[in-house]
């Protein structure tokens, strides 16, 4: 009968093969390690370097360079009077980033820069002409199925530029950089005249209104965590309807030409009414019906007849 132990080559074997995994094991840990360590490092000189920026177009510049590290190629806009106007670009041949900070695009025909700009936040879309403009597909060399992430900066409560990537983008690390770029520029809004401010008359923009009163309570008499509670969902809001926006430009114009948007995007609005009731109605009876705001302020271009006589009204 055929002894079942080990052979002395087979255990020899075995101990190898386990003392190897664990080397490897080790390896792998402390190269993660490392590359965090890297990366973390990398970040703290970028938003170092953001934050001694002596100016906006400054650290428009240095937010650039810092973004190159994470992307293909990136560029930035500045935001003025429904116009995203070219400021500054990497990664694009000498020729066409002259011609860059010549162009000017409508908000109204890029749906992903507009979609930024109204959500106040990071949008991912398709590189296409009606969701990037023609022109930015041609300047990028986008192609079929290529992907671009647009980064808003909010400064004092309007989004003065957009930061535009793509190639492979790490989309967390440049929106970490946008955000420190958009808090330096905040605060440089803050402390200088508004004539000092280079890249956009941002500096000189009012605060975001403040938040609507909820029913029966005025702002300050709700708790710090109900307050929490309104601002997700005043952003909430902001992002549901950008989204409607984004994939149903057609249905958006068809809607508001025939006044009958809710009709139009019924099952679009009716999901996006069960998510919000389902997020911020329950526990909450000070709850405002921030989407119905949004629906009339940004779908409907604050005129509440383009939803149509089919709209059932707030749910509150």
């Amino acid at each position: 009968m055929a002894s079942s132990a080990p052979t002395p080559l087979r255990q020899t074997l075995e101990q190898r093969l386990s003392q190897l995994s664990l080397e490897m094991e080790s390896l792998f840990g402390e190269a993660r390690e490392r590359a965090r360590r890297e990366l973390a490092e990398q970040l703290n000189q970028a938003a170092r370097r953001i934050g001694q920026a002596a100016g906006a177009r400054e650290i428009g510049a240095t937010l650039l360079d810092a973004t190159a590290d994470f992307a293909g190629g990136c560029v930035l806009f500045r935001v003025e009077e429904g116009l995203a106007k070219g400021e500054a670009a990497r990664g694009i041949p000498g020729p066409a980033a002259e011609s860059f900070v010549n162009l000017e695009i409508a908000l109204a025909s890029a749906a992903a820069l507009a979609g930024a700009v109204e959500s106040r936040d990071t949008v991912v879309a398709e590189a296409a002409p009606n969701e990037v403009s023609q022109a930015m597909v041609e300047l990028a060399g986008h192609g079929a199925g290529d992907r671009a992430s647009i980064f808003p900066l909010l400064v004092r409560g309007r989004v003065a530029a957009l930061l535009y990537a793509w190639g492979s983008v790490q989309v967390a690390a440049v929106e970490l950089l946008a955000q420190v770029a958009a808090g330096a520029w905040s605060a440089l809004a803050a402390a200088a005249p508004p004539g000092l401010v280079e890249i956009a008359a941002a500096a000189a923009a009012t605060p975001a209104p403040a938040p609507v009163p909820a029913p029966g309570s005025t702002w300050d008499s709700l708790t710090p965590a109900e307050q929490q509670l309104h601002l997700r969902a005043q952003r909430f809001a902001r992002v549901q309807v950008a989204d409607i926006r984004l994939r149903e430009p057609e249905a958006v114009r068809t809607g508001r030409a025939g006044k009958n948007l809710y009709q139009t995007l019924e099952k679009q609005i009716e999901a996006a009414r069960a998510r919000f009731r389902q997020a911020f109605f329950e526990g909450c009876p000070s709850m405002v019906d921030y989407l119905h705001l949004e629906l009339i302020r940004t779908l409907a271009n604050d005129d509440a007849e383009l939803l149509g006589k089919d709209y059932p009204g707030p749910m509150v």
